[in-house]
């Protein structure tokens, strides 16, 4: 299994370990869990902005009809204010 050396500073290496000791797990076990944790959330947060992309697309007009005064004026579609 591919392997990945981390640096921390002495603070943050200590506090690691108490943290590992206080859960009853390793070091190793604490770090990679943190990390398939922000994996997981990352993945979310895509997950979830490419449907709202695709629901926002799929009502496009129904979103313009409602809000109007936030429909970009003609020749303004690719900037941003």
């Amino acid at each position: 299994m591919p392997a990945l050396n981390v640096e921390f500073s002495d603070r943050e290496l200590e506090d690691l370990r108490q943290i590992a000791k206080e859960r009853g797990t390793s070091m190793k076990a604490l770090v990679r869990e943190a990390a398939a944790a922000d994996i997981a959330r990352h993945r979310a947060l895509q997950e979830g902005a490419e449907e709202f992309r695709k629901f926002f697309a799929a009502h496009a007009d129904e979103f313009a009809a409602a809000f109007p005064d936030d429909e970009p004026a003609a020749g303004d579609e690719g900037r941003v204010a």
